[in-house]
């Protein structure tokens, strides 16, 4: 009796911890609800000022090796979605390839950005199976060869420089060991020393402004208007600043070209546009594994509210919306 109502947060939780005599008996309830908030970019966020994440081909083998479905099936109990845009409005987001408008801002940085850009879709591994995960460590395990590394006594080395493949992931919540632990083992399969670091919030805090991280877990919240708070997130004029949301490192000059077309548009369909081709251009980049999101509420209450039938688009908005009946 004293919390009125919840929003779950954990999927885990949710799945295990409401076996509750009050549900059981109609006393509260616990409800699903099927939202159309934005998802907003959360990753495994490469930093990109260590030496190993400098090779487009390393981080995307790096994408490749992570299995989503078998984390969402496993530890998720299949109750998220993937994170595959960075602006989750879907007039804002990537799809197919650029035309229109979009296509003409794209072809003003044509020369420092892929060419796959202009030719094809950006697309995510997708498992259904063992045999799609097989396929995918195989192309990763290429491209890591293509970027110069082969095996070496089971270690990934590149083959020049002598250095074998390295990376930390440094997390601040032993939760999340759980779930980047049977990443860190398909990474050694493919012969990546991985390991994880879990420090205090504040030792976290520390690292985290002074970029001192391989790969952190980070996220990058987006309104239905981006504007300003790009240039913090991606522009070349933060990556040095310590303390920054750059947590990447980014420096592009397509990249801060294509920030000022979106906080200079004059109006709606240019605003849309541009942001579509920065979504595309960020995706193209390989800078970050993409985790997932909720499509759903999970909310738990006493049996004493109601709420519309139809429910504002954008949020639950319980405390909004909802009454006491």
């Amino acid at each position: 009796g004293g919390v009125d109502f919840h929003r779950e947060s954990s999927a885990k939780q949710w799945a295990t911890a409401y076996d509750l005599d009050a549900i059981k008996q109609g006393l509260m309830k616990k409800e699903a609800i099927r939202t159309r908030e934005a998802s907003q970019m959360q990753a495994f966020t490469m930093n990109l000022r260590r030496p190993q994440f400098q090779d487009a081909r390393v981080r995307r083998a790096l994408i490749l090796t992570f299995d989503f479905e078998f984390a969402n099936k496993n530890l998720f109990f299949g109750q998220y979605a993937r994170v595959t845009n960075y602006f989750g409005e879907k007039e804002l987001r990537s799809s197919g390839l650029p035309r229109g408008r979009e296509l003409e801002i794209l072809e003003e940085v044509r020369t420092d950005i892929p060419p796959e850009v202009f030719t094809t879709e950006y697309k995510l591994p997708v498992n259904n199976g063992p045999e799609d995960h097989r396929r995918h460590m195989g192309e990763a395990a290429r491209l890591l060869a293509a970027a110069g590394y082969a095996p070496k006594n089971g270690v990934m080395t590149h083959t020049k420089t002598g250095q074998p493949l390295a990376v930390e992931f440094l997390l601040n919540d032993p939760q999340f060991e759980r779930i980047t632990q049977p990443y860190v083992g398909e990474l050694k399969r493919l012969g990546i020393q991985a390991t994880i670091r879990t420090v205090d919030p504040a030792q976290y805090e520390r690292r985290k402004d002074d970029f001192d991280y391989d790969i952190i877990i980070d996220s990058f919240g987006q309104s239905a208007s981006p504007g300003n708070e790009q240039r913090e997130y991606w522009s070349s004029a933060t990556a040095d600043i310590k303390g920054s949301r750059n947590t990447l490192g980014l420096k592009s000059p397509a990249i801060d070209k294509l920030i000022d077309t979106v906080i200079f548009a004059k109006d709606r369909p240019e605003l849309e546009a541009a942001t579509r081709a920065l979504d595309r251009v960020l995706l193209w980049g390989n800078y970050v594994i993409p985790q997932w999101y909720s499509p759903d509420d999970r909310i738990a209450y006493w049996d004493k509210y109601r709420r519309p039938d139809k429910l504002p688009s954008r949020a639950v908005s319980f405390l909004e919306v909802w009454w006491q009946d």
